[in-house]
């Protein structure tokens, strides 16, 4: 592997990847991945792995099996040869995990970008059986093979029965026993035989097979069944043709599939890799950057891939946008190692096609060459130095450092006179710059860190150390140079405050200045820190309150409309309620016109009004109960006498007599009726202006309803001017009702001259109308001939 590589430790990634494969061909594949430097390559790769992801997310990973390379067994099989039963059950296996593979992705809905893997897969349930069926181990042939291997296996147990039977004779008989050295019957070369006693071998008359390893046991096939012996070896040669016979048919069978195999194999081993690679990501808590080739690294929460989580802290980190080279500054163990070596192999790992570590909104570019210099690579050996080892590793960088390269060098310049080393580091990093390479580099030294601050495209860093602690955060703050802390970290350890002080005076003048200016950079950039940090809490806060508002603003126009429904469907039920009962009366007060001849009629009509009145009473108590449920009504003006108010309880029209009282009470004229009602059931209906010559009618609170074509000024007053004859005796009929059941005993109707047509009609029907006492024509100041006036019985 690439030495760069190696320094970023890629090898252990791929070894982790390796673990998460199924069979041995997909880890050699893992662990030979190299990384590609083409970014639609890459991009690509790492979508695949995406869709791997997203797919076991959903529905779980599918299950790979530890396969064989079929590849290599087809292609036999394709050339003649002749399969062993170990080859055929691999075969199976590999049927069987496309099966698997097929029925796993029958699961999910959509597209996946591994699709084209899963179209390679052929299903072949035909030779899976065939050779499940066939095949029970990697030594054996089940019976169920073929019929005839069935037929050949039960003839050679019958005539195995048989010969135990006769030889089971021979051992029961009773001078057996002198003679056998024990009492069982034993096989020698497929054949059944007895072990007879060496000095009794003459009393057995048979073949002999073979001896004990002491001479004194004889194994002898008696002739008896010297015959049904030749029989089963005859037999298991017919067997052992037939089991060959089939072995070849299967492989044919392998070979006329071998095609499909060793697409199916080739598929299998890919899929495998690439879910292995989101297997490794879900284990990372990793996610799919943004791939590109613009030279911009941006890492959102990154964490080191070898680290436990529990122990990593994640770093934001940025390059290639603002700046081109990243100077990181910090004290010794404070992580600046750790984040070179984390850009470095997160890079890697994507153009590996893996997904990283991060959070979303990171991105990473693709480079042609990643160049590393991290560790101490002194060789005694090779009489090389800290410093010389340093020096030829960044010689050769600058060798092939170009506008597609990632450099990263940990401590530049150092191992050396630090004035040199320091005025060194800086022509190396104008040198990289100038070539257009990415650099990231570490240091102690004040003059790269003095560089930076003057340098347009070079970037200060440091990683944040918690003096009071004496322990680093490790994290990394991009724009701040950082301190080493040598006196504070020395001071805390309990080194003597006169060494401390005696080495802060040998400092020069221009080094207290910039660590002054370090040090109220740092007060300054905490302060905006929590500045910060608070601000996003009221944010957060703020936000929190304006979703909570919007909540319950939701929830108060939810309520709003139910409340609104629930007011319709009551408003409804008032309607077909009032509908059944006025029919209800209707049908009373025809039943009363039929009996107005009767005793008691007078009684009956005064019950029926009483009972009348009690019911319209009730709708009008719940009609009102409706509106109590809508906007509260406020007089626009304090009442006074002669006021046109409207009563709720009925919407009854009224005349205001006086003022509320000390107890809210109205005395108000309706009709010829007077009747105390509170001011809180009233609404002031105001009367018609004039306004150049135009009527205006302001109203107050409840409009008055029409409730049919003829105009209801009054309970004793019916205009139906206009009306069919037919319809306006209809009228009449429901006036004269309303004017009982209120109580009035002289009404006008309002008929008009016309042609007479309609006045001639309404006195006729007065005068046979059962409820009416008399009726006249109107008299000069009442309408004339235009009106009837009737007085009700």
């Amino acid at each position: 592997m690439n030495e760069n590589y190696t320094a970023l430790e890629l090898h252990k990634i791929l070894e982790m990847l390796a673990e998460e494969c199924s069979n041995e061909a997909s880890r050699r594949i893992a662990l030979d991945t190299v990384p590609e430097t083409d970014a639609d390559i890459v991009r690509n790769e790492v979508k695949k792995t995406f869709s791997a992801y997203n797919a076991s997310a959903k529905v779980g990973s599918p299950s790979f099996f530890n396969i064989s390379d079929v590849a290599t067994i087809s292609n036999r099989a394709a050339s003649g040869a002749q399969l062993s039963l170990k080859e055929l059950l691999d075969v199976a296996k590999l049927l069987m995990q496309t099966e698997t593979l097929l029925s796993w992705r029958r699961q999910l809905e959509g597209e996946m970008d591994i699709d084209y893997l899963f179209k390679c897969l052929y299903s072949n349930r035909h030779l899976h059986d065939k050779i499940t069926n066939a095949v029970v181990s990697e030594e054996e042939i089940s019976d169920n093979a073929s019929p005839e291997l069935a037929s050949i296996r039960r003839k050679i147990a019958n005539a195995g029965s048989k010969i135990r039977e006769s030889l089971d004779k021979i051992i029961k008989s009773s001078d057996s026993k002198d003679y056998l050295q024990e009492s069982l019957v034993t096989l020698r070369d497929g054949r059944y035989v007895l072990p007879v006693k060496s000095e009794h071998k003459s009393k057995v008359a048979g073949l002999v097979h073979d001896t004990s390893a002491s001479g004194q046991t004889y194994f002898i096939e008696p002739m008896t069944v010297v015959e049904a012996n030749n029989e089963i070896t005859i037999l298991k040669g017919r067997e052992q043709e037939e089991i060959e016979r089939i072995i070849k048919e299967l492989s044919a069978d392998v070979a006329a599939f071998s095609e499909q195999l060793i697409s199916d194999y080739t598929a299998s081993v890919q899929l495998n890799v690439y879910f292995a690679k989101a297997d490794l990501g879900a284990k990372m808590a990793a996610t799919m950057p943004e791939i590109s080739d613009d030279g911009e690294i941006v890492l959102n929460k990154a964490r080191h891939p070898l680290i436990s989580r529990d122990r990593v802290v994640p770093v934001d980190f940025a390059l290639g946008k603002d700046y081109d080279s990243l100077i990181i500054t910090g004290p010794n163990t404070g992580g600046k190692t750790v984040i070179l070596k984390t850009v470095g192999l997160l890079t890697l790992m994507t153009m590996c096609g893996l997904m990283i570590p991060v959070s979303d909104g990171s991105k990473i570019t693709v480079f042609e060459k990643i160049l590393v210099d991290i560790g101490d690579q002194q060789s005694i050996e090779q009489s090389l130095s800290t410093f010389s080892s340093h020096m030829n590793k960044v010689i050769d960088i600058l060798k092939t450092v170009d506008d597609r390269s990632l450099v990263l060098i940990d401590e530049l310049g150092s191992g050396t006179d630090p004035v040199e080393g320091a005025a060194l580091a800086v022509a190396i990093i104008e040198k990289i710059h100038s070539l257009g390479g990415k650099l990231v580099t570490t240091t102690h030294y004040q003059e790269l860190k003095m560089y930076a601050l003057e340098t347009d495209g070079v970037e200060n860093a440091s990683c944040e150390f918690d003096v009071r602690t004496l322990r680093p955060t490790y994290r990394l703050i991009i724009g701040s140079p950082g301190k080493s802390n040598a006196f504070a970290i020395s001071a805390r350890l309990g080194l003597d405050h006169e060494i401390i002080k005696a080495a802060e005076d040998m400092l020069t003048g221009e080094s207290r200045r910039f660590e002054t200016i370090l040090d109220n950079l740092e007060a300054t950039r905490q302060q905006l820190e929590k500045n910060t940090k608070l601000a996003e809490e009221y944010r957060l806060e703020t936000e929190k309150l304006r979703n909570e508002i919007r909540e319950e603003r939701r929830k108060l126009i939810e309520t709003k409309d139910k409340e609104i429904e629930t007011a319709k469907r009551e408003a409804r039920s008032v309607i077909e309620r009032v509908s059944r009962q006025s029919q209800q009366l209707m049908d009373e007060l025809e039943d009363l016109r039929k009996a107005k001849d009767k005793e008691d009629f007078s009684k009956r009509v005064s019950e029926q009004r009483m009972q009348y009145k009690h019911q319209v009473n009730s709708l009008y108590d719940e009609a009102a109960k409706l509106g109590e449920a809508g906007e509260k009504y406020v007089l626009p003006r304090p009442l006074k006498k002669g006021d046109d108010v409207t009563i709720t309880d009925g919407n009854k029209p009224g005349i205001v007599i006086s003022p509320p009282d000390q107890s809210g009470n109205v005395m108000v004229q309706v009709g010829i009726m007077k009747t105390k009602v509170h001011v809180s059931k009233l609404r002031l209906v105001e009367k018609e202006v004039t306004f150049n010559n135009k009527k205006l009618q302001k109203t107050a609170g409840v409009s008055a309803k029409v409730e049919s074509r003829a105009t209801r000024r009054a309970e004793c007053e019916l205009d139906i001017r206009g009306y069919t004859v037919d319809e306006g005796l209809y009228e009449v009929d429901s006036f004269i009702d309303r004017a009982l059941m209120s109580g009035n005993k002289i009404v006008t109707i309002i008929h008009g001259k016309g042609t007479g047509a309609l006045k001639e009609a309404v006195r006729n029907h007065l005068r046979r109308h059962p409820m009416v006492q008399s009726s006249r024509k109107g008299v000069y100041g009442e309408g004339e001939d235009g009106v009837t006036v009737c007085e009700l019985k």
